[in-house]
This record gives C-alpha cells, sequence and structure tokens, in this order.
C-alpha cells in the first residue's frame, strides 16, 4: 500500500553498526554498559540536582537540562541498537523511523544549544561576576532553555518535514543502526536535492552559531583568567575551561564530520563510527565531566546517601 508522499515503503531494515557475526554479542554488551551507565549517570544527576536546594542555581538549572536531553535521546535510539546485534533483521516501520528521526533531531540539537548557553552561563560568571545575579535571573535563564527547545523544535521539523516530502521506492535498507538523516536520504528514488541544501544550511547553522559562540565565549574567560594573580585560581579555571572544551569539540567536531561532508558509502561507515561518540561516548562522559570533578556535587551526594534519598 503506498503511502501518501508515494512512497512504496512501509518499512526499514537497520543494517547495524557492523555485520561481522563475531562481534554482535561483544558489542551488545559493551553498548548495553553504556547505555547503563548513560542511564544511571544521567538520572542520578537530574535526581540530585532537583533534591538539593543549594544546586538550583544557573549552572545547575543548565546541567539538569543537559543531563536530561543526554538521557532522552540516547533511549530514542540505543534500544533499537541493542536489538540490531541479536536479531538477523531490525525491521523499523516507516512512521517509526521518522518518529526516531524527529525525536534525535530535537534532542540532538537540544544539546547543541544547551552547550552554548552553558559556555555563556561560566563566560558571565568569571568575566561579570558583579553583574552574574544580575544578567543570569531565573527568567533569564528559563528564557534561555525555552529559545534553545524552540530552535530545537524548528530544526526537527525542516529535517523530518523535508524527509516525509521524499518518495521510497524500493530500497529500504538503512546503512546505520539508526534512522539519521543521509542514510535515510541515499534511499530514496526521488530528487533529494532540496534535501541535501536544507541539511547543510540547518546543520551548518546549527554547528556553526552554538560552536562560535562557546569559543568566542572562552576566548574571553582565558583573558580573563591569564590576568588573575593567583596560581591557584588560574588552574582551577583552565580545568574547568579545559573539559567543557573537550566535550565540546568531541560532540560538534564528530557530528560535522558526519554532516557536512560528500555523502557516499565509505563516508557512510566512517559517519556510523563518528557517530558513536555523539550518541553514545558523550552522554556517557557527560556526568563524569560536568559533575564527578564538582566539590557541590559530590557534597550533594553525600548528602542524599546520608538521609537516604539514594
Amino acid at each position: 500500500m503506498a503511502l501518501e508522499n508515494g512512497s512504496l515503503v512501509t518499512e526499514f531494515i537497520l543494517m547495524g553498526l557492523t555485520d561481522q557475526p563475531d562481534l554482535q554479542l561483544p558489542l551488545f554488551f559493551l553498548f548495553l554498559l553504556i547505555y547503563v551507565i548513560t542511564a544511571l549517570g544521567n538520572l542520578g544527576l537530574v535526581t540530585l540536582i532537583g533534591l538539593n536546594s543549594h544546586l538550583h542555581t544557573p549552572m545547575y538549572f543548565f546541567l539538569f537540562n543537559l543531563s536530561f536531553i543526554d538521557l532522552c535521546y540516547s533511549s530514542v535510539f540505543t534500544p533499537k541498537m541493542l536489538m540490531n546485534f541479536i536479531l538477523k533483521k531490525n525491521v523499523i516501520s516507516y512512521m517509526g523511523c521518522m518518529t526516531q528521526l524527529f525525536f534525535y533531531c530535537f534532542f540532538v540539537i537540544s544539546e547543541c544549544y544547551v552547550l552554548m548557553v552553558m559556555a555563556y552561563d561560566r563566560y558571565v560568571a568569571i568575566c561579570n561576576p558583579l553583574l552574574y545575579n544580575t544578567a543570569m535571573t531565573p527568567r533569564v535563564c528559563h528564557n534561555l532553555m525555552l529559545g534553545s527547545y524552540l530552535v530545537a523544535f524548528s530544526g526537527a521539523m525542516a529535517h523530518t518535514g523535508c524527509m516525509l516530502r521524499l518518495a521510497f521506492c524500493d530500497a529500504n535498507t538503512v546503512n546505520h543502526y539508526f534512522c539519521d538523516i543521509l542514510p535515510v536520504t541515499q534511499l530514496s528514488c526521488s530528487s533529494t536535492y532540496i534535501n541535501e541544501l536544507e541539511v547543510f544550511i540547518v546543520v551548518g547553522i546549527n554547528i556553526t552559531v552554538p560552536s562560535v559562540t562557546i569559543f568566542l565565549s572562552y576566548g574571553f574567560i582565558v583573558s580573563t583568567i591569564i590576568h588573575i594573580s593567583s596560581t591557584e585560581g588560574r588552574s582551577k579555571a583552565f580545568s574547568t575551561c579545559s573539559s567543557h572544551i573537550v566535550a565540546v569539540s568531541l560532540f560538534f567536531g564528530s557530528g560535522a564530520f558526519m554532516y557536512l561532508k560528500p555523502s557516499s558509502a565509505r563516508s557512510m561507515d566512517e559517519g556510523k563510527i563518528s557517530s558513536v561518540f555523539y550518541t553514545n561516548v558523550v552522554p556517557m562522559m557527560n556526568p563524569l565531566i560536568y559533575s564527578l570533578r564538582n566539590k557541590d556535587v559530590k557534597l550533594a551526594l553525600r548528602k542524599s546517601f546520608s538521609r537516604g534519598m539514594f
């Protein structure tokens, strides 16, 4: 039965990360472990921030949202990814694929802008500490997050809307472990020029704007830190900056490698590997990078354990 957009395809087959039989079971347990760590780490951080009033500050409000996003968007594709390791044919319906694509785009774009907002928060805190309470009021923080989610919704609608206009005739095997934009687009039997242009523009904006803002913010931060007389203060500030920059570089770098290059069979295989970084590794590492090295979070964790909250 043909769909409204002229497609004959009613389901897609996800190829997965690799087709080598010897690697299926080890990879299943590896990514299951990564997902469990990701879920526990981010859910624990969300709960910890929510239950401890002294963590109800702008920095932890943004961290709360980052952890929530990481928890959600890793859950969008990981169950299907794990199924691919143990099933001979991992099938997803046409509408299921489009739904997965929408939520994946929504959460990944949200993360881009939350990382940008977090960098701006640190810029205000370090470069303009006397104005911090005035500049980062609860209303401003909520508006920044609302804006991030609205931009993400718009981007996800643009990607999904353009995908829905494509026709799919016979080919239905997606060379990926989830319904990502480029692998699904390659299966279309209609013109994909508009889709490729839309991807280049929307992804380009959603990578360029946050990454430029982040590095400008940290440029000003580094300039301010250099003038700090205390060696301990400089060391602490540089440590915080380096952690964030490493996470941002990993996330944006792998995303740019996947989307801002010509598509081909080989680049799709390379793209699957780079996707692992921003879909599996980064959500797992974020709780470690942003919280476990933080004295306030460690103190809140000890208090929560002493009160029997965990």
